[in-house]
């Protein structure tokens, strides 16, 4: 088993919410995009996925273009987007699937572990990052975790995005600080909460750490934003520290 998989996926794992594997009863399955342009590998997610009753595959993509034209055709809950295809790439495929399939998560896969791709999928709305390494038989599990509103990212690599976020910070001029838009005003309760995201703690820590129900950071995340008008967890650090509202020494 890798050891690169398990740390990604215990990142995101949270509590059992009394869901179980196949979610609650009645709830609709999750629907899943694939987009590689590797056949063997959308073979392997294919069968492993397949076996989910949780969970249901509406598409496959071989390349950046056909992923951005079936995912407004099947508004899939979660995409699982290779960051390096053909025609149009994973990241510029994020983008344009955000705008024809708004509610959807996606989550880059690749082999690359640079800083400057990860950097990159974040900001083009990604929700998670997850290396090709993963073992298929937690494919599931990371897809149950983003679509629960989970950002899904190795920890090592969360150390790269926290120091990419405060070089972006630093190298803002002046300038382009009075061009940013101001950040809506977050409550003292929800700064508490985004601070301790940015530390790379999940929706249980965080609770413990606040003495608060999980139910509750799970609410304070979801206003955070709606507020900031982004759809991930590592968006709203990245937004946070550009606009001054945290800071990392």
């Amino acid at each position: 088993m890798s050891a690169t998989g398990d740390a990604a996926v215990a990142a995101a794992r949270q509590p059992d919410d009394g869901r179980g594997p196949a979610g609650p009863v009645g709830s609709e399955p999750i629907r899943v995009l694939i987009a590689d342009d590797h056949a063997l590998f959308r073979r392997g997610l294919e069968m492993v996925l397949d076996e989910e009753d949780d969970i249901d595959l509406v598409g496959q993509a071989s390349d950046g273009t056909e992923a951005v034209a079936v995912a407004g055709e099947s508004l899939p809950d979660v995409v699982l987007m290779d960051i390096r295809m053909p025609r149009t790439s994973g990241i510029e495929a994020c983008r344009a699937t955000k705008e024809v399939a708004p509610s959807a998560k996606i989550v880059m896969l690749t082999i690359s572990d640079e800083e400057e791709d990860l950097f990159e999928a974040i900001r083009a709305g990604a929700s998670g990052y997850l290396l090709k390494d993963i073992p298929l038989d937690e494919v599931a599990e990371a897809v149950r975790s983003v679509h629960g509103g989970q950002s899904l990212i190795n920890p090592s690599m969360a150390g790269k995005l926290l120091t990419e976020f405060v070089t972006l910070a630093k190298r803002d001029s002046e300038e382009e600080r009075v061009q940013h838009v101001a950040a809506p005003k977050l409550t003292d309760r929800e700064m508490e909460v985004l601070k301790l995201v940015a530390r790379g703690m999940n929706n249980r820590d965080i609770a413990k750490e606040l003495f608060i129900s999980e139910n509750t950071v799970k609410n304070h995340v979801r206003n955070i934003l709606e507020k900031l008008q982004i759809h991930s967890r590592m968006e709203a650090v990245m937004i946070a520290v550009r606009q001054k509202l945290i800071e990392f020494s």
